[in-house]
């Protein structure tokens, strides 16, 4: 048997973060088998969190539960890394737990464990020597964990869980000690976390830790575990092996780690001094001589505890004193001292010396301190161990040994010990540095001698100094922390006038410097005076080391420059001062210069090979190089010394240089001196020239001499030198120059400059890659690698600029884009391999962050290119193996816990760069998961989530990892990080910890709920899996003070996810998710969450009635308006540009240009750009005044920079508002109007809304609101009214006809409706003139609540009415009462608000003008005072309505094309003819549009004569050019549209009109003439469509009022009896035996849907023309003669009914139509009578209907087959209502007209048949061509009449109108008009007629 039984060999572990962090998922991962035996993993995890939680994140309340956790596992603690012991009887246990299987704590009875499990538990028992339960619950838990760790079985991943397990007890004991009180260092704890971890560390030391510590590091070693783990098959892939051995090195890392810090703070006892002395003897060293890092920290933590330096900082530490055994104990000193002095001879001598030498320091420091007289026996012997330890090369090691070793520069506090070592070794024993100097000098004598005699050198010669002078050199030359220790080097001389330096020394005023530092500065000095040449060297090089930092430069400037001769009047004769001298170094310079370059070869030779070297011997070299080395590290770090040196008249440095590069020099030299040019380079000013001489001397050719055949300059030296030793430090120099030179930043690059740097790409590079071995250190590998990442990521970044530029250029060169390059095939693999290969390096982000960071910046870019996406699933889905380690690859990175967010990017501290590169790679990576949503499928985004990329995407199936073969994918790391913490009260963890990242999380899981493929997968897993929404809307609002923007826009993501949620759930009908969810987002009652989140129905009933109580005390805010208290309305704007130099207005073009949208969609403005801007207009200034007043120019630039950073921040913030504020107002839409409406009950949801609405309102009428989220408010306030007045309406309407209270509407008292009405006038009011578009919403709403007043259509029952006095002495009724109140309101607010709503309605925008009509429309149809249009006549902005119908007339011919043209002036125009329809219904609003020549303009308008003429045309335009989308009416349908408005406001004109009745009659009857051709076509139209009888019905409707007495003229009269004929002709049409065939028409038109309404309005409109008609004959009659003898008379004497075919229009009708319109009224009447009947019983029994009879009701309401089935049963009844009333009210019209009809027919028969009866004298033919007489009618061209046609019409009306006839009549009017005012009309005409009839008979 072996640990991976089934262990795949080509699949690869992925542990997410590496093996730093294991993975837990949100509930602790671990395993309770029986006994309740603690797990080596799950619970060691738990102590870390909160060790690390405590002390290094600070969570609130973290003191506490540590305190708990160090009680639980101090066993562990005590014995450190002790496994559980294994028993027979565990064994037995596991042994049968295949067959009687085994309890398993948390679950119900008893598990069986397969065979294979087993086997492996006792395996990784004998592996780790632990309990057999133990094994067997880390094999359980590996189980657990493996979907973490792809590829891996899970006995690999308990091997890893084994060691993680330690590793946490390990770090989290480092913690602790480093939290401890004590003398070095603080990590700012509470005094009561400190005291606590001091106190329990403090009894863990007592109890052997450090022995404990030494013997584990002694027996933990990556070897032997590895051989162990090998025997037994416990590795895995490669990654397997290093994470282990990561984790084992850790573990040991750490644990020495632990002494080390306790030694920092407080010192050991004795012993354990003693037993790490013991530890250390045996060490040994690397096999370069240095130490590895435990053994480095535990020499480190001696060193610590043989200090006493910090005494003397002055800290008065007495506590300190006291704690020191060094100073207190004299058996401590006496047992090191004798160890280290008599005791035996280490493995590593240096080490000892190191120790040593240590001892003798802090023996000479105690013996200063008044402690030390006690001790002198042993301070006495200092001398003699300090020359022990020198005598053991004591410097070489510490140079070799500690500084050579990696750890070292890892930590601040190994720095700071060896420097007070090396300090106090110089300090404190002056005379044994003497001594050193002494001999020295006698050494370098001894040389010379040697030199002069031709003899070798004494071989006994020590360097001990040299030694010295090199670690100083070594040591301070690097500053990783940028402690400038080498300060204390330097003491401020009275000569350096520079204030900076002299004010003050490290921070301190200056006072008299230190002693220490006075000692060190002189032996600075002292040591260049007569230096001896043996030291030369050495000394530059601690020169080198001393110079490096800002200030340090100085000082050592300052000191080459006094070292010089005073003068140079000696220097022609080769003297100067000293040799370590300014003066001294270039003059050399100079002097090599000169002498090399006769050496040179003549160019024309052609043989620029290196002829032997005259000039340079190896030791010139070596001081050459070191003192080059010198001066460019004085030069990088001091500017002043730049310029200084570079502007010296003498010198001239940078021209010998380059001099000296030319010359026959070795490459190792002129490196050096390319290196020293670069950092002169860093200063713009010289950066220029070098440029410029570069180019002049061709060092790197770029022209070719003519005739010249092969190359020179540094390219030979590349090909023929480099190349052949395999060493590049010219080139790499080179390479130097030009990057430094290439980012100073005010260099122009020529075209000459441009060509070197293409040619040094081309041959430099081609060259090195070509030359260069990869048997390179590790290290330069990956650092090569990820220079090529960089590389390809600029490209990439820059290219499409490149592009762009190179297309605007015009040349003709082909060039591909690299991510096309990126596709090729690979000349290794031989397959399209390359973006693979990039992608693999996120596989070992752990291990390299920076290259897997990369990575994801190429990725990220290429996946904007959608026609690389599909392509590169292929490739990545390929390969199953590679498919997995990509995947794993991601999602190790997006799991990867060490990234942290908001670190400064500051790369001093490796930890937090590490961090810091994690974090932006996971905002890669959702970024490239972002782009690739938005493009079409197969994408990366997709496959990276989890979604099947081969099927259809909506056919995934989303489970948990692990389960069915899932593989963990970056969906699983997004939701495991959000849903951390989400179960506490504090909310999920990330929202906080890493804002910007669950902002981006929550984007990505928005996106896949809102594409239509993603979002069923998604919501189902998130929804079953994850109960995702519900766990992360409970803890909205998130509030971060800190980063506002962030939380805002996480909280958008949500909340438009959560809309999609409710709208999903709610048609999909899962009632439980939608009302959970309400319930949520509703409730204002306070009450725990359950933890399951789950809460019974009686629970979700309260909740939500719970927004009812208002009356309780505990009532807290829901949280839909949390969240929106939460969007801060006020947005503080940036102060204006105050410039003096430059101009605003161009700055502010400048600014504008610079903008653009950043990658969350802000437009922002881009500061480096605008830098860049503004800095060249500063440079581009020319003259003596602007070089003077550039700080100036600068500061104003960067005030400039400034305010653009603050404006850009107040431009993101607003846009996170927006947002918020957007996806609110979804959220609230979709619960109102997508969610079942019986969820929320009409009363709740009106208060709900209530809320809403005040809420906002006080919100955005506050005074600091920002204009831009008005807009937003508008739109959910219009939204919000239009639910609320829907909601009224319907509770009303469910309430039955006497619904609503006294005290307002129902639920929502009238006081809160007064109160939303006055916030919504005072939006309006607020909003000014600028903001039109959202007073368009606001005029919405105000319309949507004016409709809340508006009494719902109540039946007609035809009953007696009650009396005039009853009605107005009944009392008010709710909706008059709240109209009054809604009017007095808007009443108060007086002409302010009038003024800005004509406005409106007069000027503007489309939209916002027709609902400003609207709203006018409106509020005059309820101003009975007629205030409202009062002020529309006097203001004018009446006569401009009237006036714009001339413009409005050119737009509207427009439409009448046959195109389909835009509709906006049609729909302007009907809402101004609906306002001016309005007007006129008064009549003093009447007569003010006659005074503002109403008519008149009408008259002028063009669009009237533009009628589509023939049928013919017709037919084409109504089928042909039929907009397809039907929503486009054909031009016909536009005509009607046009013209029926205009004859509605003519008839309400002719109505209203009292007075000036006449007057207006006389102008609509001139309009009527000026388009009589128009109207002829209508009358005589064969068109009987719905729009037709429209036309019809209103056109007979304003002829029957326009006939006028006494009108002479012959034209008028002419076209009035040509009105007269057409209109009569228009009766037989409709009376006679057309009608059966229009009503046939009719049904054949009318689609079968809505053919039952389209019959009703048809119907109507029949009748409606025939009364009008029928009008018109009563009112010729009347007006021709109030007497029968001189009427007029309109039909013929005939009464035999019409036959078949229509009479011919040129007859005139006979008086038999009349009888027959009569007849077919009556039979109509009783027809209609019995329908009206039926449906008011219907009406009142609705309850009681058989549900098909509903239906049938309903579908009248309902568009479309399957609307019905889906209305509920509540609200169907509500349909079926209005549909009743409709009917009943309808069939209440048709009654109301068939009885005017009876009555007018009545009328004009009688009136007839007394003329012709009683005054018509009968005319022989014979008498034709007499004159009339007085007994001839006057009428319609009525022939003669015979005393025949007479007798005949007599005869003909007796037999029609008979008794049954007549019975009808008079019943018609005991059923009807009874109720009405003109009781016994009918009898009495009825009466006469048959008089009539007998007595002409008689």
């Amino acid at each position: 048997g072996d640990l991976s039984p089934n262990f795949p060999k080509r699949a690869l572990a992925a542990s997410p973060g590496g093996a730093w962090r294991l993975r837990k998922q949100n509930r602790p991962s671990r395993i309770y088998v029986v006994l309740g035996r603690a797990s080596l993993w799950g619970p060691l995890k738990e102590l870390w969190e909160a060790v690390e939680g405590a002390i290094w994140r600070r969570q609130p309340e973290s003191v506490h539960l540590l305190d708990l956790q160090l009680k639980k596992h101090k066993p562990s603690f005590l014995t450190l890394f002790k496994n559980p012991m294994k028993s027979a009887e565990q064994r037995e246990k596991v042994r049968k737990a295949s067959t009687e299987g085994i309890a398993i704590q948390g679950q119900q009875g008893v598990r069986l464990l397969p065979e294979q499990l087993i086997s492996e538990a006792f395996i990784l028992s004998d592996l780790f020597d632990l309990g057999e339960l133990a094994a067997l619950e880390l094999l359980l838990a590996g189980e657990h964990q493996q979907p973490h760790f792809p590829g891996l079985s899970r006995g690999l991943v308990a091997v890893l869980l084994y060691w993680d397990g330690k590793r946490c007890v390990a770090n989290s004991l480092r913690s602790l000690i480093q939290s401890r009180h004590g003398k070095t260092f603080t990590l700012d704890l509470s005094p009561e976390l400190v005291n606590l971890t001091t106190r329990f560390t403090d009894e863990l030391m007592a109890q052997g830790l450090t022995k404990q510590i030494l013997n584990l590091i002694s027996d933990i070693s990556v070897t032997r575990e590895f051989e162990r783990l090998q025997k037994e098959r416990g590795l895995g892939n490669e990654k397997h092996r290093k994470e282990v051995s990561d984790l084992i090195k850790e573990c040991r890392q750490s644990l020495a780690e632990c002494l080390f810090a306790w030694t920092c703070q407080s010192p050991l006892s004795k012993e354990d001094t003693l037993t790490l002395i013991g530890h250390l003897e045996t060490v040994t060293a690397e096999a370069d001589g240095s130490l590895d890092s435990v053994n480095l920290a535990l020499v480190m933590a001696l060193l610590y505890c043989l200090d006493v330096s910090f005494l003397e900082q002055g800290t008065e530490d007495r506590e300190g004193i006291h704690a020191l055994p060094l100073l207190t104990e004299k058996q401590y000193v006496a047992a090191v001292h004798s160890r280290l002095v008599e005791g035996q001879a280490w493995k590593l001598p240096g080490l000892q010396a190191v120790v040593q030498l240590a001892w003798a320091l802090s023996l000479r420091a105690v013996s200063q301190l008044p402690q030390g007289a006690a001790l002198v026996e042993f301070t006495e012997a200092d001398e003699a161990l300090a020359d022990q330890a020198l005598l053991g090369g004591v410097f070489l090691f510490l140079t070799e040994g500690i500084l050579g070793s990696d750890g070292f520069s890892q930590e601040e506090f190994y720095t700071r010990r060896l420097h007070s070592l090396i300090t106090d070794f110089l300090a404190l024993m002056p005379m044994k540095v003497k001594q050193l100097r002494n001999r020295a000098d006698e050494d370098a004598r001894l040389i010379h001698m040697a030199l002069q005699m031709g003899s070798e050198p004494p071989s006994s010669l020590r360097k001990d100094l040299d030694h010295l002078m090199i670690l100083i050199g070594e040591f301070y030359s690097k500053d990783p922390f940028e402690l400038e220790l080498a300060l204390e080097f330097w003491c401020p001389s009275e000569s350096l006038h520079h204030t900076s330096l002299t004010g003050s020394f490290l921070g301190v005023p200056l006072q008299r410097p230190p002693h220490k530092q006075v000692v060190l500065s002189k032996f600075v000095r002292q040591m260049c005076d007569l230096l001896p040449a043996t030291l030369y060297i050495p000394y530059l090089r601690m020169l080198k080391g001393l110079a490096n930092g800002h200030q340090c430069s100085h000082y050592c400037f300052s000191l080459l420059k006094t070292n010089g001769a005073p003068h140079g009047e000696n220097r022609q004769a080769g003297v100067s001062g000293s040799v370590v001298s300014w003066e001294h170094f270039f003059h050399s310079l100079m002097l090599y210069h000169e002498n090399l370059r006769r050496d040179v070869p003549s160019a024309d030779s052609m043989q620029y090979r290196h002829p032997p070297i005259r000039g340079i011997t190896q030791r010139e070299l070596e001081g050459l190089t070191a003192f080059l080395q010198l001066l460019t590290t004085i030069i990088t770090w001091s500017e002043n010394a730049r310029l200084a040196l570079c502007e010296h008249p003498q010198w001239t440095p940078v021209v010998v240089m380059l001099g000296l590069l030319q010359c026959s020099v070795q490459p190792v030299l002129k490196a050096q001196v390319l290196h020293a040019l670069a950092a002169f380079g860093k200063s713009p000013e010289i950066a220029a020239s070098l440029w410029q001489s570069l180019e002049y001397t061709q060092i790197l050719q770029t022209v070719k001499v003519p005739g010249q055949r092969q190359a020179a300059g540094i390219e030979v030296e590349l090909n023929e030198i480099e190349s052949s030793c395999e060493e590049y430090p010219l080139t790499r120099a080179f390479c130097h120059l030009i990057s430094t030179l290439v980012e100073s930043d005010h260099v122009t690059l020529k075209s000459g400059v441009m060509m070197l740097k293409i040619q040094l790409c081309i041959t430099g590079i081609n060259d090195i890659l070509k030359y260069i071995k990869m048997e390179n250190s590790k290290k330069q590998l990956e650092s090569a690698v990820l220079h090529c990442l960089c590389l390809l990521e600029l490209a990439l970044q820059k290219e499409v600029t490149f592009m762009d530029l190179l297309r605007e250029s015009q040349t003709s060169l082909l060039v591909s884009p690299v991510e096309q390059l990126l596709q090729g095939v690979s000349a290794q693999s031989r397959r399209a391999d390359h973006i693979t290969n990039i992608a693999r390096y996120l596989y070992h982000s752990s291990s390299n962050p920076d290259a897997a960071f990369q990575s994801a910046k190429i990725l990220r870019r290429i996946a904007r290119y959608p026609n690389i996406q599909a392509r590169l699933v292929g490739d990545f889905t390929h390969d199953q193996v590679v498919s997995e380690k990509l995947m794993a690859g991601f999602v190790e990175c997006l799991d990867s816990e060490e990234a942290q967010e908001g670190v400064a990017a500051d790369d001093s501290d490796p930890e937090k760069r590490g961090a810091r590169i994690r974090h932006e790679t996971k905002i890669h990576i959702l970024n490239l998961l972002i782009t690739s949503l938005e493009l079409k499928g197969p994408n990366l985004g997709l496959y990276l989530l989890g979604y099947e990329v081969k099927k259809p995407v909506s056919s995934t199936n989303l489970q948990d990892p692990g389960v069915l073969g899932c593989p963990r994918s970056c969906l699983h790391a997004i939701l495991s990080l959000l849903q951390r913490g989400s179960e506490w009260r504090t909310g999920p963890v990330l929202t906080k910890q890493a804002p910007q990242l669950a902002e981006l999380f929550y984007q990505v899981i928005y996106q896949l709920c809102a594409c239509p493929d993603t979002s069923g997968p998604t919501m189902r897993y998130l929804r079953t899996s994850q109960d995702f929404l519900f766990s992360h809307l409970q803890h909205l609002p998130f509030i971060l003070p800190e980063n506002e923007i962030a939380a805002l826009s996480q909280m958008s993501w949500l909340m438009k996810t959560a809309a999609i949620e409710l709208r999903v759930t709610s048609l999909n009908r899962q009632r439980s998710h939608t009302q959970r969810l309400l319930n949520l987002l509703l409730d204002d009652q306070p009450h725990t969450l359950h933890a399951d989140g789950e809460t019974g129905m009686e629970e979700e009933s309260r909740s939500v009635s719970g927004f009812l109580h208002f009356g309780t005390v505990s009532k807290v805010r829901g949280r839909l308006l949390s969240v929106l208290d939460a969007i801060d309305f006020s947005q503080e704007a940036p102060e204006l540009l105050q410039l003096d130099f430059f101009e605003r207005a161009q700055i502010e073009q400048v600014i504008t240009n610079c903008e653009h949208v950043n990658e969350q969609g802000h437009t922002v403005c881009n500061v480096k750009l605008l830098h860049r801007v503004l800095v060249a207009e500063i440079n581009a200034l020319q003259g003596m005044a602007a070089i003077g007043q550039r700080p100036l120019l600068l500061e104003e630039v960067n005030s400039i920079l400034q305010q653009v950073v603050e404006r850009n921040r107040v431009r993101c913030s607003l846009s996170a508002k927006r947002h918020a504020l957007q996806s609110w107002r979804s959220l609230v839409e979709t619960i109102l109007t997508a969610c079942p409406s019986e969820l929320i009950p009409a009363d709740q949801r009106q208060l709900i809304i209530r809320d809403l609405l005040l809420d906002l309102h006080d919100k955005v009428l506050s005074e600091d609101a920002a204009g831009e989220l008005m807009p937003i408010v508008a739109g959910a306030v219009f939204t919000l009214t239009a639910q609320l007045s829907q909601s009224v309406l319907s509770e009303q309407q469910g309430a039955g006809p006497h619904g609503g209270s006294g005290s307002g509407f129902a639920s929502i008292a009238n006081s809160a409706l007064h109160l939303i009405l006055r916030k919504l006038l005072d939006f309006i009011l607020c909003t000014g003139g600028g903001f039109q578009r959202l007073r368009s919403h606001l005029y919405g709403a105000l319309l949507y609540y004016l409709q809340i007043a508006q009494k719902p259509e109540e039946p007609e029952t035809l009953q007696t009415g009650t009396s005039m006095w009853e009605r107005l002495t009944a009392p008010e009724d709710c909706f008059s009462k709240l109209q009054r109140e809604n009017l007095a309101i808007i009443e108060s607010y007086g002409t302010a608000l009038m003024e800005v709503v004509c406005r409106d309605a007069c000027d503007g925008h489309e939209i916002g003008r027709m609902l400003a009509l609207a709203v006018l429309d409106r509020v005059l149809s309820i101003d009975r005072q007629c205030q409202w249009l009062v002020y529309l006549c006097n203001s004018g902005y009446l006569r401009v309505l009237v006036e714009s119908l001339r413009q409005d007339d050119v737009a509207l011919q427009t439409l009448l094309t046959p195109q389909p043209p835009l509709l906006k002036p049609l729909y302007i125009y009907e809402s101004k003819m609906a306002l001016l329809t309005r007007v006129a219904k008064t009549a003093q609003g009447a007569t003010e549009l006659l005074r503002c020549g109403l008519v008149g303009q009408l008259v002028e308008c063009q669009v009237f004569h533009m009628l589509p003429q023939n049928e013919a045309l017709r037919s084409v335009l109504l089928f042909g050019q039929r907009d397809p989308s039907g929503f486009i009416p054909s031009p016909l349908e536009r005509y009607r549209q046009i013209l029926l408005p205009t004859l509605r406001l003519m008839q309400v004109i002719l109505t209203s009109t009292t007075t000036q009745h006449q007057q207006g009659a006389a102008q609509v009857l001139q309009w009527l003439i000026v388009h009589s051709d128009v109207i002829q076509s209508i009358l005589h139209g064969q068109d009987m469509s719905m729009g037709a009888l429209q036309e019809l019905s209103l056109l007979t409707a304003i002829i029957s009022k326009t006939a006028l007495p006494g009108t002479d003229t012959p034209q008028l009269l002419k076209s009035i009896s040509l009105l007269q004929r057409q209109s009569l002709s228009l009766l037989v049409r409709l009376v006679g035996t057309d009608r059966a065939r229009y009503l046939k028409q009719i049904e054949e038109t009318v689609s079968p849907g809505d053919l039952a309404e389209k019959r009703e309005e048809m119907e109507v409109a029949m009748q409606q023309i025939c009364a009008n008609i029928m009008e018109y004959c009563q009112t010729l009659l009347l007006q021709s003669s109030a007497e029968a003898q001189f009427t007029l008379c309109l039909f013929s004497p005939s009464a035999s009914e019409p036959a078949d075919v229509a009479v011919p229009s040129a007859r005139v009708p006979s008086l038999g139509l009349v009888l027959l319109l009569l007849k077919n009224s009556a039979t109509d009447f009783f027809r209609y009578h019995d329908s009206h009947r039926q449906s008011l019983n219907k009406l009142e029994r609705v309850e009681q209907l058989p549900p098909e009879e509903l239906k049938e009701l309903c579908q009248g309401l309902v568009s479309g087959s399957g609307g019905v089935e889906k209305i509920p049963s509540v609200q169907r009844n509500v349909l079926a209502k209005r549909r009743l009333v409709q009917l009943v009210n309808n069939r209440a019209k048709l009654l109301a007209l068939c009885s005017y009809i009876i009555e007018t027919c009545l009328f004009v028969i009688w009136r007839h048949l007394e003329f012709y009866l009683l005054y018509c004298t009968p005319t022989d033919p014979k008498d034709s061509l007499l004159p009339g007489f007085r007994g001839q009618p006057r009428g319609l061209s009525v022939s003669r009449v015979s005393q025949q046609d007479l007798e005949q019409l007599q005869t003909d009306v007796a037999n029609s109108f008979n008794e049954p006839l007549q019975r009808k009549l008079l019943e018609v009017e005991g059923l009807y008009s009874k109720t009405r005012s003109r009781h016994t009309f009918i009898q009495a005409l009825t009466r006469r007629i048959r008089g009539l009839v007998h007595h002409a008979k008689g």
